[in-house]
């Protein structure tokens, strides 16, 4: 089959978001489901330390399905049907996430080994040149490396997974020159598109946030008392999902002024910068849970930690990104996350209900005070 009639002679750049994508965000979003459901079980370092890797590894691939239809919008049938078997390899690899380092790591492998697959197979229609074969030399052995360390047992698995995640995302920047990174202008970025699609997958994990909410209430024992916190728990992530989205149009306009290389280059920072805040988002879950689930007790110090670690996460992240952009005030939300970790106190001595309530209205003050300086500098920066 030719590449022409594989793509059906369809060469528009990707202009929105399409509904397939959505469909395989919400695949994702049970991953994060999967990684939150580990912290809730053991809040403790290991613990976290094992969420980190996995997520690190997955990270790597979440965002290639952002660049992919960014750059081969999924238009006709085949190339949905084939986003839907990398579809299906998340959803095996999500499956193993829980057990991944123990008797479910090779299932974890064979479904990461499909998705990078799947990958590959429909970004040979990108027309991306040399930047293809290092991008599959990157990510197939990566990807070998995570099927090896789910059949192995022991520290071998962390060794093998943690040179999987290296391979991905470390060596190809200590080796430029022998990488997809000395060849990154090939990649065309819609601007439009690649803002839309992380903010879309951003509000995916938020609702994740919430489904933690939900399914920590105590139905048997419902008060007026239950009530209140439910709610106060959920303008948290409505907080947060504020404060991600003063940034998009900045976002976009920095994109849209780049030249192609420099806009390669600048979205992959935008990637990196959702590290954070997804990771973020996971964590603070955890202790969600644990302030719906006794809200009215003094919460343990991992449970403390998690909830305000959690929200400072995301807040550094979004700083990272202001930074990136070269938006004003992006020390703001530097401040904002070293305010939050100082609740957790409040919330081992006092309450975890209170410390939920001084989380938010930090969080909210925050917004109130830069809002009118944040709207005029990101006016500034779509017109510079």
């Amino acid at each position: 089959m030719s590449r022409l009639a594989w793509r059906g002679g369809d060469r528009r750049p990707a202009d929105r978001v399409a509904p397939v994508e959505i469909f395989f965000d919400l695949v994702f979003v049970f991953t994060l489901t999967q990684l939150t459901r580990i912290l809730e079980a053991d809040l403790s370092l290991p613990s976290l330390g094992r969420v980190l890797l996995l997520f690190g590894i997955l990270w790597w691939m979440v965002t290639g399905y952002v660049w992919l239809p960014n750059s081969v919008p999924p238009r006709r049938a085949t190339q949905k049907l084939l986003l839907f078997a990398g579809m299906a390899g998340f959803l095996v690899a999500a499956v193993g996430v829980p057990e991944a380092f123990g008797r479910t790591g090779l299932v974890f492998g064979v479904g990461y080994l499909v998705v990078i697959c799947v990958h590959l197979l429909l970004f040979t229609q990108a027309g991306i040149g040399i930047a293809l074969l290092w991008l599959a030399v990157y990510n197939v052995a990566s990807a070998l490396l995570v099927v090896l360390g789910g059949l192995a047992d022991g520290a071998a698995r962390y060794e093998l997974w943690l040179a999987a995640f290296a391979l991905q995302s470390v060596v190809p920047y200590l080796v430029p020159r022998l990488s997809w990174v000395s060849v990154i202008a090939s990649f065309h970025i819609a601007a439009r598109h690649f803002v839309e699609r992380h903010g879309l997958l951003l509000i995916v994990a938020l609702g994740e946030s919430v489904v933690a909410i939900g399914i920590s209430v105590d139905v048997a024992h419902l008060t007026a008392g239950t009530v209140a916190v439910t709610v106060a728990a959920l303008a948290l992530p409505f907080a947060l999902w504020w404060t991600y989205f003063t940034e998009t149009g900045a976002t976009e306009a920095a994109l849209e002024r780049a030249e192609r290389g420099p806009r390669a280059r600048l979205a992959l920072r935008i990637g990196f910068t959702h590290i954070p805040l997804l990771l973020g988002i996971v964590v603070a879950a955890a202790g969600i849970h644990s302030v719906v689930a006794h809200p009215g007790e003094p919460a343990s110090v991992h449970a403390a930690l998690a909830l305000a670690g959690g929200v400072a996460l995301y807040l550094a992240g979004i700083a990272v990104a202001r930074q990136s952009l070269h938006v004003p005030l992006w020390w703001s939300r530097w401040v904002t996350a070293g305010i939050v970790l100082g609740t957790v106190p409040l919330g081992t001595v006092v309450s975890a209900w209170l410390q939920l309530v001084a989380v938010i209205a930090v969080i909210v003050a925050m917004l109130a005070l830069t809002g009118h300086r944040n709207r005029a500098s990101t006016e500034g920066v779509g017109a510079g």
